[in-house]
C-alpha cells in the first residue's frame, strides 16, 4: 500500500502534563539563571556574535554541512565571499544562519513571529547557497518526503502535508504558538517545533528555520533578553533520537516523550552554555585590568572586538575595533600579541596575517 502524506493534528494537544513538571521547573530554572548570567555582563553583545557562530555551524551540521567551527572562524577572519569548494559553500549557509538570527531579532522589534516574518528568515538562509532554487520564502507547491538520499517516496521516513493543506496547518501553527493561556512557554515551542517539522512547510531549510524559531520565540515572550537559547549542540550530539522522538509523535502521538526531551535539551544545553558565560565574564574581567598596561585609548575597544571576532584579519577587525589608522592598529596588535592575549596563527605570511584570541575559542569549544 502507497504511503500516504501525514497531516498533524491540530494544536494544541489534548495532553496530561503532570509527569513532565519537573522536567519543565529544571528547564525553567537554568534558563532564568543564564539569562541573569549574561545580563550582569558588562557588555553583554561581546558574547553573542561567537554563540551565534557556533548554533549556526552546529545547525547547519544537522541537516549535512562539514565545515567546523575553527574553519568558519578562519573563513570569518578573511571574509571569504567566493563558494569555490564544499567548506566555502558551508561556511555561507552558516554565514546566512547569523543574519537570520540577527534579523529575526531586528524583526521582533516591529512585528510578531509570523508567516511572514518566517518566509523572510528563509528567504535569509537560502539567500545565494544550495537551496537558492527551491522557492526562498515561499511555502512549498510540490509534495516532498524525508528519507535517506536516493530513496524512493514509496521507503520515506516521512511524508509530510501535500502543499494544499500548509496553509491552514500553519494558520492553526501561528495561532498555537501566539497563545498565552498555555503550561509552560518552553512546552509550548516544544510543541511548535514538532508541528512546524511535520508541517514542513518549505521545499528545503525546514530543520535549520524550526531550530531558528526556538531562541527567537523565546525572545519575543520575553523569557530571554537576547535570543540566545540554542539547542543544536544537544540535537546534533543526539540526532538520531531527536528524528525517532519526533516521528513518535507522527506515528503514535507520543508527544511527552518528545517534550520531555525538548526540555532536556534546553537544560543540559542551557547548563553548558552558562558555564560558558561564566568562563567568559572571568576571562573578560582579567583582560581588562591588563588594558592599562597596554597603554591605548583603543585598548578597551579592541578587546572588546575580538572577543566579538576571536579570529581576524587587520582589514576584518579595523572597523569592529574602531580604529582608522593603520600604524596604530599594527601597533596595537603588537601590544595584544606581546602581552600573549592573541597570537599571529599565520607566520608564514608576510602580509594579511590572521591573528587568534584563543582564550576565547577555548572556551566555546
Amino acid at each position: 500500500m502507497a504511503k500516504k502524506p501525514f497531516i498533524p493534528p491540530q494544536l494544541p494537544p489534548n495532553l496530561d502534563y503532570r509527569t513532565i513538571f519537573p522536567s519543565i521547573i529544571k528547564a525553567r530554572d537554568i534558563v532564568a539563571r543564564y539569562d541573569e548570567a549574561v545580563k550582569r555582563l558588562p557588555n553583554p553583545e561581546i558574547i553573542q556574535r561567537t554563540f551565534e557562530t557556533k548554533e549556526a555551524v552546529l545547525s547547519s551540521k544537522i541537516e549535512g554541512t562539514q565545515a567546523t567551527l575553527d574553519e568558519v572562524l578562519m573563513f570569518d577572519a578573511e571574509e571569504i565571499q567566493s563558494q569555490e569548494n564544499e567548506r566555502e559553500k558551508d561556511y555561507r549557509e552558516i554565514s546566512n544562519y547569523r543574519i537570520a538570527i540577527k534579523s529575526g531579532k531586528d524583526f521582533l522589534k516591529k512585528r510578531p513571529l509570523s508567516e511572514n516574518l518566517i518566509k523572510d528568515l528563509h528567504r535569509i538562509l537560502l539567500d545565494s547557497v544550495r537551496g537558492q532554487n527551491k522557492a526562498p520564502g515561499d511555502f512549498r507547491r510540490v509534495q516532498v518526503f524525508v528519507g535517506k538520499k536516493g530513496t524512493s517516496i514509496e521507503h520515506a521516513r516521512f511524508i509530510p502535508p501535500s502543499p494544499e493543506n500548509i496553509t491552514g496547518l500553519f494558520s492553526n501553527f501561528e495561532k498555537y504558538i501566539h497563545l498565552e493561556d498555555v503550561i509552560d512557554p518552553l512546552v509550548q515551542i516544544a510543541i511548535g517545533h514538532y508541528q512546524f517539522e511535520a508541517i514542513h512547510p518549505f521545499m528545503d531549510g525546514n530543520g535549520r528555520v524550526g531550530r531558528l524559531l526556538v531562541p527567537l520565540f523565546l525572545y519575543e515572550k520575553k523569557i530571554t533578553a537576547y535570543p540566545n537559547i540554542y539547542v543544536s549542540e544537544f540535537l546534533e550530539e543526539n540526532r538520531e533520537e531527536y528524528y525517532d522522538l519526533l516521528n513518535a509523535v507522527s506515528e503514535k502521538g507520543d508527544w511527552l516523550s518528545w517534550i520531555k526531551f525538548f526540555l532536556e535539551a534546553v537544560q543540559k544545553q542551557t547548563e553548558i552554555t552558562l558555564q560558558r558565560v561564566v568562563q567568559i565574564e572571568k576571562l573578560y574581567k582579567e583582560l581588562k585590568e591588563q588594558m592599562p598596561l597596554i597603554n591605548s585609548i583603543y585598548a578597551n575597544s579592541f578587546l572588546d572586538a575580538i572577543f566579538t571576532k576571536p579570529r581576524f584579519t587587520v582589514k576584518s577587525i579595523r572597523k569592529i575595533a574602531g580604529v582608522s589608522n593603520n600604524q596604530t592598529l599594527y601597533t596595537l596588535i603588537d601590544k595584544f600579541v606581546e602581552a600573549k592575549i592573541i597570537v599571529d596563527v599565520s607566520p608564514e605570511r608576510e602580509r594579511n596575517k590572521i591573528y587568534a584570541f584563543s582564550g576565547l575559542t577555548r572556551i566555546i569549544k
